[in-house]
């Protein structure tokens, strides 16, 4: 029997599919937790060989999306001065999207070259960092609680905001769920809200999410604040956001020209 890596609790197997269009991969469910995970991912190797697969065709929206969502939780929430990182930044869209609205954000992939915020890479950071992004991650961990307390320490943070669509209870059918993507073979994690929910705890910070965005934190949020800023008038807040913040992208043409 698999035991849960995240609660500890046996697992059942949820139902076998065919990954990466060839290998027979067991999903095991746990009901104590809600966290589905794949059987041990010996095929990552092979599905990694691009960082970013060709069928991701929502990356630019997506980055958007997460852009107004960030900017006015951290504006409002977290006062918006600091830096930040971009954990699993991909191609460094997201950490340039951020500069351009006057956030001193930074880059970190192991995987992925940086192509869009050269220069401003983690290590290049003056400050501590003040919080972590980590957008379509999480689905890639095999040890989820891990890693998140990882990125913490790194960081020297105690915020971590993060990307996944969570999973119903009980978990759909394997044709009924697009997020699964057994053509990839990437997503190896499935999260209910209860389960993260439990990896707040055993963090010892709040939770709080809404659709697809979620936090942990060390701070006292609000969760219908926090749902409130991330709702049907988010973009109103951003547009008034971006209106009032300054841009870093003409500092930073001038920091890389000279060569900092």
């Amino acid at each position: 029997m698999k035991l849960c890596l995240l609660c500890g609790s046996g697992t059942e197997v949820r139902f076998k599919r065919q990954v990466l269009h060839q290998y027979e991969v067991s999903y095991f469910y746990c009901d104590q937790c809600g966290l589905m995970q794949t059987e041990k991912p010996y095929w990552l190797k092979e599905a990694y060989h691009d960082a970013i697969v060709a069928a991701d065709t929502g990356v630019v929206s997506r980055n958007l999306f997460f852009q107004r969502q960030v900017a006015v939780v951290l504006n409002f929430l977290f006062d918006g001065k600091g830096c930040y990182l971009d954990y699993g930044g991909g191609y460094g869209l997201f950490t340039r999207l951020m500069r351009d609205v006057g956030f001193d954000f930074y880059w970190q992939d192991p995987y992925c070259e940086n192509l869009f915020a050269r220069g401003f890479s983690s290590t290049e950071a003056m400050e501590p960092f003040k919080a972590v992004t980590c957008f379509e991650v999480m689905e890639h961990i095999e040890h989820p609680l891990e890693f998140v307390t990882k990125c913490l320490e790194e960081s020297e943070c105690r915020t971590f905001i993060f990307s996944t669509e969570l999973m119903q209870n009980p978990p759909p059918e394997p044709d009924a769920w697009h997020y699964y993507l057994f053509n990839t073979g990437q997503h190896i994690s499935f999260y209910q809200e209860r389960t993260l929910r439990l990896m707040a705890k055993k963090l010892k910070m709040t939770f709080v999410s809404h659709g697809n965005l979620h936090l942990f934190t060390d701070q006292k949020i609000n969760e219908t604040h926090f749902r409130h800023l991330t709702g049907r008038f988010n973009s109103l807040r951003f547009f008034w956001l971006r209106r009032r913040n300054t841009s870093l992208m003409i500092s930073d043409h001038e920091k890389v020209s000279r060569g900092r």
